[in-house]
């Protein structure tokens, strides 16, 4: 019998988008989380919506390896662009995650998990390729996400690869934002949630991926109408990424 993939959602929003696809067989309720369990695009999955922070992505990454047998994790959700040419409404698609806030210093170099050696952890390569194919279907097709994206200024989004920074504080100011771009120069974006997920499916030997689509540029002009963005961009092109790779791009099964 085929593993199923762990599909984690950051927001209702998108994970609803996702759940209006999916044949849902049953609900299983653990540890204050729904787990839908069926199947998606003709694959079997658990879709689950993930809470906010690091601890919550931990706990969600380790039920789907450990109680539901996933064979690899895919993340979606919003994050705050840093790197230069990173627009609101840009999908990221993270190479490498690190947490911006682990520091055990002077015991271990900044932002290196102890005991660990490593402070990037990598996606798997696989994965990411099959998954940024699927991303480029749904952004090379004009206007994929119609009037009301552009009335919120995205218009003609791209797709970035490479490091996702994750910390349990919200960057919403310039100075923060700032600080963070001179610490971690190649950092694309951040967020709250996809290095604690990528820690816990390194200690699981899990693949995964985490894809970000900006919701703003992590400054004090973020967006200014956030829920309106989700739903009418950002849960869209999690769902018609999810989709795509599900029918045209994911090699089956990996086990």
């Amino acid at each position: 019998m085929a593993r199923p993939i762990g599909l984690i959602g950051a927001m209702q929003q998108e994970l609803a988008a996702l759940l209006a696809r999916c044949e849902t067989d049953r609900v299983v309720r653990l540890a204050g989380r729904d787990f839908h369990v069926g199947r998606l695009h003709g694959h079997p999955v658990v879709l689950v919506l993930c809470g906010i922070g690091k601890v919550a992505a931990a706990t969600t990454a380790t039920l789907l390896g450990t109680h539901f047998g996933a064979d690899r994790l895919v993340f979606t959700g919003v994050a705050g662009g840093l790197g230069p040419g990173v627009r609101v409404g840009d999908v990221v698609l993270a190479e490498s995650l690190l947490q911006h806030d682990m520091d055990a210093s002077p015991l271990f170099p900044r932002h290196e998990i102890p005991l660990t050696g490593c402070s990037r952890f990598d996606t798997d390569g696989a994965l990411n390729l099959s998954l940024a194919g699927a991303i480029r279907r749904v952004l090379d097709r004009p206007g994929h996400l119609g009037p009301d994206a552009a009335a919120l200024g995205v218009t003609q989004p791209t797709l970035h690869r490479g490091l996702v920074i994750s910390g349990d504080r919200f960057i919403g100011n310039a100075q923060a934002s700032a600080d963070l771009q001179r610490e971690l120069p190649d950092a694309l974006a951040v967020e709250m949630e996809g290095a604690a997920l990528a820690q816990v499916a390194h200690d699981l030997s899990l693949p995964f991926a985490v894809l970000r689509t900006v919701s703003d540029r992590a400054d004090d002009a973020a967006h200014v109408d956030f829920l309106r963005f989700i739903d009418v961009v950002a849960a869209q092109v999690s769902a018609d990424v999810i989709g795509h790779w599900l029918r045209d791009e994911a090699p089956f099964p990996l086990t």
